[in-house]
């Protein structure tokens, strides 16, 4: 498999100038300023870079798919710095006999339980009100290395799902998920027989995520939807989730929701957390949105939340506008207490030359409702883009923070953004 992400890498490098009919892609380049107390009176200010390609090399139903980022630390020597991170590198190809999709390599997985990337192979089967897929691979190290692990049989994600829509206005669909990560051997010191201290080898089995999960959707076009999914904990032979969303039309521009969910804490099946005695969450949201006009809407929700032995309500309001969001949230009860207000606002001006924005938000909080103490937290962000080319943007934002923590604290950061898309003439 290691060769198979030698062959990809050469792939994207020489391709473009032989066989590829397009090239798409972007190529980002930031920079993040911050200061960083190691002490009350030590601190360091830290400029770290992140260099971003996302690069597609295309012909036909075929493609070979990259995004990899270098970052680096120009004011402060880090350990692993410079830092090269592989986030895709794979092969895909489309419309197998009009029904198929195959990708090799390493890419992204999307799934509630365990999403990410992983390096192996993805298959999907898609024919008419019917979808089939499967994938397998090894877990990716550390910090995106583009390495892959030399022990499959503890160290892999093996999942698939099949949904149909056959029945009109429904959308059904059962998936599975196994996730295995091996874990690093480590000694430590126990107590022997005779009482006496001895060095013990700590070997955990790598078994950590099996689910399996049903989907049921329902939707009647500009009146109802709802949504309802279902986790079962293979491992633990239990249930994990189960949450229902449903959005309701009464008139032409009032949308109402109501959502529900029933969820235990996940813990990995070879964790030591899963010793601990620990309770369920239960959480139930009623809420609707009012639109005035296409320039301004108006929402409002409240929540309850029931633990093992206590509970929490939360409640938000807000404005959202052509010129920006008005929002206030008030959250009360077992979770602590906490009043918040903040204000967003962009705008473009002169065709997408110009959009400025600004952020403001202040918070008033208890960690607990019988805390004596109560503390603030201030936040401002302001920053613009410019866009001086359809294929070019600048972005300049400054971050400031204040709270008894982080006093004064300001930020910086700076972005390029350069988009391309180029068909290339074939001889």
């Amino acid at each position: 498999m290691k060769n198979i992400f030698l062959v990809l890498f050469a792939a994207v490098l020489i391709l473009p100038q032989t066989i590829a009919q397009n090239i798409n892609g972007r190529i980002s380049s930031s920079l993040y300023s911050f200061e960083r107390f190691d002490t009350a009176d030590v601190s360091e200010t830290h400029l770290r870079s992140f260099q971003v390609l996302n690069l597609n090399i295309n012909e036909g139903n075929f493609s070979l798919r990259s995004y990899l980022n270098l970052e680096n630390d120009f004011a402060v020597k880090q350990k692993n710095d410079p830092r090269l991170r592989f986030y895709n590198l794979y092969f895909e190809a489309r419309k197998i006999f009009n029904i198929a999709t195959v990708k090799l390599g390493r890419q992204p997985i999307f799934n509630s339980v365990a999403g990410g990337v992983f390096d192996g192979a993805y298959l999907e089967v898609k024919p008419e009100n019917y979808r089939f897929f499967v994938y397998y691979g090894g877990n990716v190290p550390a910090y995106q290395k583009l390495e892959i692990t030399d022990k499959w049989e503890d160290d892999y994600i093996l999942g698939g799902k099949f949904s149909t829509s056959v029945l009109k206005n429904f959308q059904l669909g059962v998936s599975y998920i196994k996730k295995n990560f091996r874990t690093e051997k480590y000694f430590a010191a126990r107590l022997g027989t005779d009482l006496n201290p001895v060095n013990l080898l700590i070997e955990n089995n790598s078994n950590q995520y099996q689910f399996v999960s049903g989907e049921i959707s329902y939707e009647l076009p500009n009146t109802i939807s709802i949504n309802t999914r279902y986790d079962y904990d293979l491992n633990f032979e239990k249930t994990s989730k189960f949450e229902i969303d449903g959005n309701y039309e009464p008139i032409d521009k009032l949308n109402l929701n109501v959502y529900y969910q029933y969820r235990e804490p996940r813990i990995r099946y070879n964790s030591i957390f899963s010793v601990f005695d620990y309770g369920n969450t239960q959480e139930v949201e009623v809420g609707g949105v009012y639109k005035f006009s296409n320039m301004i809407s108006a929402l409002a929700r409240f929540a309850n939340v029931t633990y093992k032995d206590d509970e929490s309500q939360r409640f938000t309001a807000g404005l959202v506008t052509s010129y920006g969001t008005l929002t206030y949230r008030r959250t009360f009860g077992y979770a602590g207490e906490l009043d918040a207000v903040s204000l967003f606002s962009g705008y473009t001006f002169l065709e997408g030359f110009l959009t400025p924005s600004v952020g403001v938000s202040f918070t008033s909080y208890k960690l607990s409702k019988t805390a004596s103490e109560k503390n603030s937290l201030t936040t401002i962000l302001a920053g613009v883009n410019i866009r001086p080319l359809r294929i070019l943007s600048f972005d300049l934002q400054g971050q400031f923070l204040n709270n008894k923590i982080y006093k004064n604290d300001f930020r910086m950061f700076f972005k390029i953004n350069y988009w391309f898309n180029t068909n290339l003439d074939m001889m």
